[in-house]
């Protein structure tokens, strides 16, 4: 049997203001009113919500579980009540999406803004994770879809890889970057395995997983090792250390791509076979896209594919 809805009400609010007090002057409500409705509904669910400590409510592992349920469906149903008169061959409401850091950060401002122009009752929430968090949201229910890198995710799906729809979006290449000072000075233009693996490498990853696939898919070694002398959770921070001359390190294309015709990087391909990362919208099979999603699908495909560096 379900909780009682307005009880699950009361909770989002407590939960996302870690208050009773601010909770109840939301809900208009008094303050022993909200915690009676939390009383209550710990006494249906059978497991302490929060922990009381002075003037502080602490969640419990519980509460993060039971509002990661209940957050999507109270966002959800608070756009989609404003805009349940609007006409249904029209887009509009709050798309929810994920996508990786820096893809994100270079692609979709401009393509959202790009998008209002046409559908102005169209709003974002943008999420910019690394691929297994998207796909945790995804089937948590907290995201409507993500673009995700398909060659970073593809052995961390969360259950079953038939449970997701996985639609091509666009292909980049991996290259390993080097300083145009670094490749000639310290590399000698040596590109040979020896050379190369005796070079400084710097990673944007806890464990240098798309290193060692690079040099799997050149060399067909198994690289157990490298001498990784700054691993940083920033893909700028990466190339700007590439640019200073301090390693080499992994990237795609289409972020250096101007630096790149102008030689101040130097992308290292050992073989004529290029590393491809395929871009990807990944959804639940099972979710049936709404028409402001599957407008803004073909839209943004339409806008990726006129990217001269993503062809």
């Amino acid at each position: 049997m379900l909780p009682d809805l307005n009880r699950l009400r009361v909770f989002y609010h407590v939960y996302s203001l870690q208050s009773i007090n601010m909770a109840a002057k939301n809900l208009h409500l008094t303050q022993p009113g909200v915690s009676q409705h939390i009383k209550k509904l710990e006494f249906e669910i059978k497991i302490p919500l929060f922990i009381r400590r002075h003037k502080k409510i602490i969640p419990t592992r519980a509460a993060d579980k039971l509002f990661d349920m209940v957050k999507p469906f109270m966002e959800t149903l608070g756009s989609e009540i404003k805009n349940i008169a609007k006409p249904m061959d029209h887009p509009y409401g709050l798309l929810r999406i994920g996508a990786p850091l820096e893809f994100g950060k270079t692609y979709f401002p401009a393509i959202c803004q790009t998008f209002r122009k046409k559908y102005n009752q169209v709003t974002f929430k943008i999420r910019l994770e690394e691929p297994d968090q998207l796909l945790d949201m995804l089937n948590r229910g907290s995201l409507d879809f993500a673009v995700i890198d398909y060659f970073s995710a593809k052995d961390q799906f969360l259950g079953r890889p038939e449970q997701y729809k996985i639609d091509p979006l666009a292909e980049e290449t991996f290259v390993l970057a080097s300083s145009k000072e670094y490749f000639e000075n310290t590399m000698k233009k040596n590109i040979s395995f020896e050379t190369l693996m005796s070079m400084d490498f710097i990673t944007d990853e806890h464990e240098p997983f798309i290193l060692k696939h690079w040099f799997w898919h050149y060399f067909k070694k198994s690289i157990s090792k490298f001498n990784i002398i700054m691993a940083i959770e920033s893909h700028q921070a990466l190339l700007n250390c590439v640019r200073l001359g301090m390693g080499l390190a992994i990237t795609a294309d289409h972020l250096i791509w101007n630096e790149i015709e102008t030689g101040k990087i130097v992308p290292i391909f050992p073989t004529k076979e290029k590393v491809i990362n395929e871009i990807s919208f990944v959804q639940l099979r099972d979710k049936k896209p709404t028409l402001t999603e599957e407008t803004f699908q073909t839209f943004f495909k339409k806008q990726i594919k006129t990217k001269e560096s993503l062809k």
